[in-house]
């Protein structure tokens, strides 16, 4: 008989040794996760490097340093990502975890320290995901079953296809589905149709648990309407069926500038008011954030005609409205255009046509992204404050903070937005918050800084959530992360009770979305 070899039986132990090393990505298993994860099936794709866990502790924000993730997890299929939650949900001290898709939080809020991010990102890779796949069903209409990884530009791209297109956007297309459904939404659409969570049929999420389950409005009601606009609190998309309809071909775009606010704002709601129109925003511009921006311009041989308009009022106001149209409809889109602003009050003589295809007007912030990338400009931090008003306190909003607190910091800012909704557009039994009035404005404060002078557009942030409070202004907000209890159960006031059954139901032990801090918050 043959006697075994020392020297062999080393070799082969430190062998599979160096190869265990590797496959975490050379470095140690972090103390902070349990051993008996790695023998896991999912555990060649997690991973523990400072390259993985440094880039999931960053986000388009940028203003938030909390520590690193103990480990990414790069699934290559939803059981995968089920695996990992069913696994921390059944230990006595579990870990948390985020589902992260662009990384597009402003504070944080897709971040898991000393958790477990998964990067949903990851399932393109595979044939695993739910994809994208577009139904004619009689029954429910036009639809599309998408994996909460996608990006909108996606979406837009493959329904495009069958000639088709979700009704209701949001302004930049590089998010996931599974990101906006989780806050709301919005965009210039939104008075029309609701945000994209009043545009949903039917999700598969992942729950607290470590549970796949699909819901909707009649099948699971209770976790379909906490996981809309939950903030990541309840589970994980997987998967939403998304209403669609015909896609027009092009779009009539139109920018009208005005000098007063009150007419602006009238003029927006009469409009809201109105059938019609496909798209409404507003917009304001003063010295200190010029009128071309990332998000939207004017001709170059305009430019100096608006900017003396700045100069000699301070601040102008530009209303944005888009008709869509297609060949049947090419020869009537300038008539009704014509009907539908007949009466408005802007400033005569400074009214812009555009004439442009679907794709282009729905992709238009992308343009600006590429030309700030360029620049080096992007990825830069992001103080941004996103509020919804009250339309009985807009007025008051304006003077005190467009007029007053806006201009005063002495550095190039913006863009602002400013355009209001409609309450009944949205779904009160999903987990978002929106102001108690029939109709109320998104409010947007969009900075961009440098990376040592962020913190003036910080405080002019601060500044202005302090005069609202003074002036009795009942903003809520939105996209932002408060840090104690006392403001989670301010912000969601009547839905609080509600939202924390929600949780105790659906994650228990509270291992999802650490990054909200609402559970975990002191």
């Amino acid at each position: 008989m043959a006697k075994s070899c020392p020297i062999s039986s080393s070799f082969i132990i430190i062998s599979v040794l160096i190869h265990f090393t590797l496959s975490i990505g050379l470095r140690r298993w972090p103390d902070v996760l349990p051993y008996e994860l790695q023998s896991l099936d999912i555990a060649s794709r997690l991973r523990v490097d400072p390259d993985a866990t440094r880039m999931a502790s960053r986000d388009f924000g940028r203003l938030v340093h909390p520590p690193n993730p103990a480990a990414v997890l790069y699934p290559s299929s939803i059981e995968d990502i089920a695996s990992l939650v069913k696994f921390s949900y059944n230990r006595s001290s579990p870990f948390s975890i985020a589902a992260r898709g662009q990384g597009h939080s402003l504070r944080g809020q897709a971040m898991a320290s000393h958790g477990v991010v998964v990067e949903m990102r990851s399932l393109n890779n595979c044939s695993c995901g739910s994809g994208i796949r577009v139904t004619k069903n009689p029954i429910w209409g036009s639809y599309a079953d998408v994996g909460g990884e996608q990006q909108w530009i996606d979406v837009l791209q493959a329904t495009l296809k069958h000639g088709l297109a979700p009704v209701s956007w949001t302004d930049y297309l590089y998010l996931t589905i599974g990101g906006t459904l989780s806050n709301a939404g919005i965009s210039g659409q939104t008075f029309r149709h609701g945000p994209q969570i009043s545009n949903v049929y039917e999700m598969d999420v992942l729950t607290g648990k470590g549970e796949l389950v699909t819901c909707s409005k009649d099948t699971n009601s209770e976790l379909f309407f906490a996981v809309l606009g939950g903030l990541g609190q309840f589970g994980i998309i997987t998967r939403a069926r998304i209403a669609l309809e015909p896609a027009p071909e092009r779009v009539k775009w139109i920018q009208m500038l005005y000098d007063d606010f009150s007419t602006f704002s009238r003029d927006q709601e009469h409009l809201i008011s109105i059938n019609g129109l496909d798209y409404l925003e507003g917009s304001l511009s003063m010295q200190n954030s010029p009128p071309n921006n990332w998000r939207s311009s004017f001709s170059p041989s305009e430019y100096p005609r608006i900017s003396s308009l700045i100069s000699k009022n301070g601040i102008i106001y530009c209303l944005e409205v888009v008709k869509y149209y297609d060949e049947l409809t090419s020869h009537t889109v300038d008539e009704e255009l014509q009907v539908l602003l007949k009466g408005l009050n802007f400033l005569p003589g400074f009214v812009f046509t555009k004439d442009v295809s679907l794709v282009d007007f729905l992709n238009r912030v992308h343009s600006g992204e590429l030309n700030l990338r360029a620049k080096g400009l992007w990825d830069v931090p992001h103080p941004w404050l996103n509020l919804f008003v009250p339309r009985s306190s807009i007025s008051d909003f304006n003077s005190g903070v467009f007029r007053d607190i806006l201009p005063k910091i002495n550095q190039t800012t913006g863009p602002f937005l400013v355009y209001p909704m409609i309450r009944n557009k949205w779904d009160d039994r999903t987990s978002a918050v929106i102001p108690d009035e029939d109709i109320f404005y998104t409010v947007g404060v969009l900075h961009s800084s440098g990376a040592d002078d962020w913190e003036p557009l910080e405080n002019q942030n601060k500044e202005i959530l302090k005069f609202c409070d003074k002036a009795g202004i009942k903003i809520k907000r939105y996209l932002s992360r408060y840090t104690t209890k006392e403001d989670w159960m301010n912000h969601f006031g009547p839905k609080w009770r509600t939202f924390e059954d929600r949780k105790a139901q659906f994650d228990p032990k509270m291992i999802l979305s650490p990054g909200q801090q609402i559970f975990n918050s002191v």
